[in-house]
């Protein structure tokens, strides 16, 4: 089954009517009157608010963040007026501010290396019509998922790559994001460290699963570490993607409780499982826009 075919069942799923669906993402300093300012204007627009969420990290001297789900007939004849129209307001209130629309999906990439389960997880949901996503390529260091890649009709493309050919290696995976015009970038479980250079092209936009509940255990073989420990907790963290290794902004984290009964095995098999699931989570709200990067935290709207 081809990239296409997958692409076009999804977009006939029952109730998806993306082509009037409009998302805003609003950071700004709190003040009275900010939710009736944007709630006026999508009224103004004839715009109907399907789901509404917000935040403020002070009622004082804070931040107000809030994600829109609205829907609006005809909307993307009516987009470029209404963004137009928002700079009036933006500017009166000092806002940062996101409009993403339901018919632009973004492209995706997978890095993986040799464990599969991430990966598999991701194909899952995007066949199914859960991942609100096009995969148009996976890359990975290693050839054991080329079979499982390409039987989805996906392009699968091996690069070899380590610390002493890491610059060549990353030069062509930048290439090859270019010309597949990639949005966002998945780590599932691609082991291998990427460079500051490689990550400045993709800033908040290259989402990585950690085997552990990140901050404990930061780097390689957290499970045996966790192990030698004797930890009662495991977990898995995915985050963002930035120069300082596994400290970028945190997603979305998940544990299972263990004991001594569970030797390194038991714990990957485990760990295995809350890796998928908080991955997957992270990828979801990350397409569907619940996701502000602020400082080295995220405000994610469930």
């Amino acid at each position: 089954m081809s990239v296409e075919t997958i692409v076009e069942m999804n977009l006939k799923q029952p109730g998806n009517k993306i082509e009037n669906r409009g998302r805003l993402l609003v950071k700004c300093p709190d003040k009275p009157g900010i939710v009736s300012v944007l709630s006026s204007f999508l009224l103004k627009h004839d715009s109907n608010i399907i789901e509404s969420s917000q935040y403020s990290s002070d009622p004082e001297n804070g931040t107000f963040f809030i994600r829109i789900e609205f829907h609006c007939e005809n909307l993307m004849k009516k987009s470029k007026q209404m963004e137009l129209d928002f700079k009036e307001i933006a500017a009166n209130y000092s806002i940062d501010y996101y409009f993403a629309y339901g018919n632009e999906r973004q492209r995706t990439a997978i890095f993986v290396s040799k464990e599969p389960h991430c990966l598999m997880e991701l194909l899952w949901e995007w066949q199914n019509g859960d991942l609100d996503t096009d995969i148009v390529v996976v890359v990975s260091n290693h050839e054991d998922a080329r079979g499982l890649v390409e039987s989805f009709g996906i392009p699968f493309h091996y690069i070899p790559a380590n610390k002493d050919i890491r610059k060549q290696v990353e030069e062509e995976q930048i290439r090859l994001m270019e010309d597949y015009e990639v949005d966002l970038l998945i780590l599932a479980r691609y082991m291998q460290i990427l460079t500051s250079d490689f990550v400045s092209h993709f800033q908040n936009r290259i989402i990585n699963i950690h085997h552990s509940f990140l901050p404990a255990f930061i780097g390689a073989r957290p499970y045996e570490r966790a192990f030698d420990r004797g930890v009662k907790l495991i977990g898995a963290t995915s985050h963002y993607v930035t120069n300082d290794l596994d400290e970028g902004p945190i997603i979305e984290q998940d544990i299972e409780r263990v004991d001594h009964r569970d030797d390194v095995i038991d714990l990957k098999k485990i760990g295995s499982r809350i890796e998928r699931r908080v991955l997957t989570k992270a990828v979801k709200w990350h397409l569907e826009n619940r996701i502000i990067v602020e400082g080295n935290k995220t405000i994610v709207f469930h």
